[in-house]
């Protein structure tokens, strides 16, 4: 995901392993802090078997570009000021699963143009965990603020920003503009989160300016690939985004709700575990 540094400053476990072999471990980084709030130097070090230098200059690295913070002895996740506590409380539940799921649909977004980013930080990981790849591709569209800081982060991004009214809990935009933006816009995939599946109500969310945008995301997009973690497969929530015969595609951690699951594919959705 990253590149390495320049060859200048490289130590012997840079030279040895190569450029590719840099930004494989800093993509391995970023996935420990899907998954955990901190990683240390220390422990890092020991599982990659490269030294302490090693680490913080790839550590140093990822903090330029946004994509953790430093702090003594390791990192965290990156955060700003803005951050939503609400969003980041929801970030935190289910971490793992949540991370597992993200590389999961990620890997169904390889060799696709275009495609839709709704709001929800299982989908902003879902960013985060694309190859460098995709990301020379991928023409990203969304009004969710955290895809926007992981997609401009990117080499050379192709992001179209969705405006509108913002909402801080979903550190997101909605409102008239962001529903005409969407309205004139054509993509392959939506990857889309949600507080609650069934197959009898479909995607849920909890705010009905939130679920509008939702809607017309399903309506522009040629497939739609939720991305929900096990505790909202079988839970009704408040405002509906489409029918479970709108999903193409849920990728959901094997914890499910069987029954459910049974359910949804009698209704046409292809169900990943992970």
């Amino acid at each position: 995901m990253v590149a390495a540094g320049a060859g200048g400053d490289a130590d012997d476990d840079d030279v040895d392993e190569g450029r590719s072999g840099v930004a494989e471990r800093r993509r391995l980084i970023l996935e420990r802090l899907q998954e955990q709030d901190f990683v240390s130097v220390k422990e890092l070090a020991e599982e990659f078997q490269v030294t302490g230098m090693s680490l913080r200059r790839d550590l140093s690295a990822l903090a330029e570009r946004g994509l953790l913070s430093r702090v003594r002895g390791g990192a965290t996740r990156a955060r700003t000021a803005a951050t939503s506590r609400v969003y980041w409380e929801s970030e935190r539940r289910n971490a793992q699963a949540k991370a597992r799921i993200a590389r999961a649909a990620a890997e169904l977004l390889v060799g696709k143009t275009s495609a839709l980013f709704y709001s929800g930080s299982t989908v902003a990981k879902v960013a985060a965990a694309l190859d460098e790849r995709t990301q020379a591709t991928l023409t990203v569209v969304t009004p969710s603020l955290p895809v926007i800081n992981e997609v401009s982060s990117w080499p050379e991004s192709h992001l179209v920003v969705v405006g509108g009214v913002y909402l801080p809990a979903y550190m997101a935009q909605v409102g008239p503009q962001a529903v005409a933006t969407l309205g004139r816009i054509n993509a392959e995939v939506a990857v889309i989160g949600c507080d609650g599946l069934t197959a009898d109500e479909g995607l849920t969310t909890p705010h009905q300016l939130v679920a509008e945008v939702g809607a017309v995301m399903v309506q522009r997009a040629r497939e739609v690939v939720v991305v929900a973690d096990s505790s909202k497969v079988g839970r009704r929530g408040f405002a509906p985004i489409a029918p479970s015969s709108a999903v193409t595609k849920l990728v959901t951690d094997s914890a499910a709700d069987a029954g459910e699951v049974e359910a949804l594919r009698r209704h046409g959705v292809d169900v990943i575990l992970v």
